[in-house]
């Protein structure tokens, strides 16, 4: 039988370069021989693409917070079911660009719904597949120049204002501290390459 791959998120707020060491992470673990499969939230599968159209574009005033968990959690049962447990099962490590602990930071903690209702929101679409290890890009200083920089071309939750993602910052650190077996805080500072190696040190007891 085939051993069931491993589950990472990389998380982290606006501005802390996720996106590029998602990708560099990837090609990191594929260089040890491990099958990778990157995927995204809002997104990853069809269904959960069209929410993600619904989440991220038009007013600030579109949806309420309690919709605006409730359609994340929508998205992220269907991402779930569709892409990541079919390779997890087929033994690929499944690398996503968000997961859950972006609601619980985001809707949960600067939304003000509180982690636990966010958690609860999710229970019913994820049970138990949380991630195996969870990865906090975090910026000491930087974080809000960085905001500012990329602020032209932010969605709808992207763009507000500087308090909301000061909370979004907090509440990940909360997370961490109530799970760090599972969620570990990662120095997003310095070079690329240092940051990629700090990401792949996080992982060392998972890595076959």
């Amino acid at each position: 039988m085939t051993a069931r791959g491993k589950f990472i998120s990389l998380e982290g707020g606006e501005g802390v370069g996720k996106s590029t060491q998602v990708k560099a992470l990837a090609g990191a673990l594929r260089q040890r021989g491990i099958e990778v499969v990157i995927t995204r939230e809002p997104g990853g599968s069809d269904g959960a693409e069209r929410i993600r159209e619904l989440l991220l574009t038009g007013s600030e005033d579109r949806w309420g917070p309690q919709a605006e968990a409730l359609l994340f959690a929508a998205a992220r049962a269907d991402h779930l079911d569709k892409t990541i447990r079919p390779a997890l099962d087929a033994g690929h490590w499944v690398l996503a660009d968000r997961f859950i602990d972006s609601s619980l930071a985001y809707q949960g903690g600067a939304g003000e719904l509180g982690i636990e209702a966010v958690r609860s929101i999710n229970a019913f679409g994820i049970g138990d597949d949380f991630p195996d290890r969870t990865l906090v890009l975090a910026l000491a200083e930087g974080g809000a120049r960085a905001r500012a920089r990329d602020n032209e071309d932010s969605d709808r939750i992207g763009g507000r204002p500087e308090g909301y993602h000061q909370k979004v910052d907090l509440a990940f650190r909360l997370i961490a501290a109530e799970e760090p077996g599972r969620v570990r805080i990662i120095d997003a500072s310095g070079l690329p390459d240092e940051v990629t190696q700090r990401l792949v040190d996080a992982l060392e007891d998972l890595l076959p």
